[in-house]
């Protein structure tokens, strides 16, 4: 077994971080003040490749490994949380249009993802409808020119209010999963409108709820085969949830580097707060959770990689390392006292910011309910 980044993996962490540390980590807390998405974000990422890390190289992509791409998100959620939005969204999305799409569609789709001039989102949740995305009511209504139109609503859409396209799932045949296909939507077309949602965390991602009053895709906008559209997208989500993990786990890190620096620099009573056990051993703990939870997420995207079946790992990094970064990032404000309390500090709103990962992208019952299934078999599980 062999437990370290090769040579390539460690010079691209490298080169990551630096990036991060240069370009995005200035803006961070700027962006959470502003609340909205901030359009340079996308293509200085871009710029970086991080924006096409999934897509081939003759599209403008990278052709980059899941192993990678999870390199990636650990290391710009280090020092902008918010951004590994982007990675994560153009990551699976890219996944999923290189999947099913059609040559024709990902030459046309696919560079303007890579280049940052496309932002795209995925639209599943439903007022309605979150885990039970099986179910959804938003309906693609059969045109007498051989498309469709889309009718209801989407909500809690990450980058709903920035995004120009949009991978959304619409019923096009009868109930359950078979009866949803996926189209990808221009969300400029008038008969599209958008509502931003006040969040605790993630403040600058423009988060909203999206309605469609008729929007008009053409048979060139399906993705697949009608009626493949739920299981498509959701495979997707396999691997994505690994990078999710991967991206808390860089804001936990971040904030658990911050927490060790000020147990060395803080004095009390006549020495450093690190010789004190209360201190010191909740950042033990913390250091020992993070590097395990790490290895689940990191098994993933290797199982990915190689072909091998990975729900199940997957499901242990979604609900796992979200959770975990949550507790590491408020020990560590614990730690630092008075001073990780307030708005100057980046710690307060990296709490808040992976907060929102908890809940997003899968619960952690829907994803306990995986690996209970994996465990046990199907007939034996809930």
């Amino acid at each position: 077994m062999h437990y370290a980044f090769d040579e390539d993996q460690d010079a691209y962490r490298d080169a990551v971080r630096r990036f991060a540390v240069k370009v995005l980590a200035p803006h961070y807390q700027p962006d959470d003040k502003a609340a909205q998405f901030r359009r340079r974000l996308a293509f200085d990422m871009a710029g970086m490749g991080l924006t096409g890390l999934r897509i081939p190289e003759e599209y403008g992509g990278q052709a980059a490994t899941a192993v990678i791409a999870g390199i990636a998100a650990e290391e710009v959620g280090r020092e902008d949380f918010n951004a590994t939005y982007l990675i994560i969204n153009t990551a699976l999305i890219s996944d999923i249009l290189v999947r099913n799409a059609t040559e024709a569609q990902q030459r046309a789709w696919l560079p303007g993802i890579a280049s940052g001039e496309t932002v795209p989102c995925i639209c599943i949740t439903e007022p309605g409808h979150g885990t039970d995305a099986a179910n959804l009511e938003v309906k693609a209504t059969h045109t007498s020119g051989g498309g469709w139109t889309l009718h209801g609503e989407k909500t809690s859409i990450t980058l709903g209010m920035a995004a120009d396209r949009a991978v959304v799932l619409a019923r096009t045949g009868g109930p359950g999963a078979r009866g949803v296909s996926a189209f990808w939507v221009d969300l400029h077309h008038p008969s599209v409108t958008r509502s931003g949602f006040d969040d605790l965390g993630g403040r600058a991602i423009g988060r909203a709820s999206l309605h469609f009053d008729g929007t008009p895709v053409t048979a060139g906008d399906l993705i697949g085969r009608e009626g493949d559209g739920f299981v498509s997208v959701m495979q997707g989500f396999d691997y994505s949830r690994a990078i999710i993990g991967l991206a808390c786990l860089g804001a936990a890190q971040a904030s658990l580097d911050d927490a060790l620096q000020w147990a060395r620099d803080r004095v009390a009573f006549d020495q450093p707060i690190g010789r004190f056990q209360g201190v010191s051993f909740p950042l033990a703990e913390a250091a020992t959770y993070l590097r395990g939870a790490r290895h689940v997420c990191f098994e993933a995207l290797w199982r990915k990689d190689n072909g091998l079946e990975h729900s199940a790992e997957a499901a242990m990094a979604k609900f796992w390392a979200p959770k975990l970064a949550a507790d590491v990032i408020h020990q560590c404000l614990l730690t630092i006292g008075h001073v990780g309390y307030s708005s100057e500090s980046k710690v307060g709103q990296r709490l808040r910011d992976v907060i929102g990962l908890e809940i997003g992208d899968g619960t952690a019952q829907v994803s306990k309910l995986v690996i209970a299934r994996h465990l046990l078999g199907r007939e034996y599980a809930p």
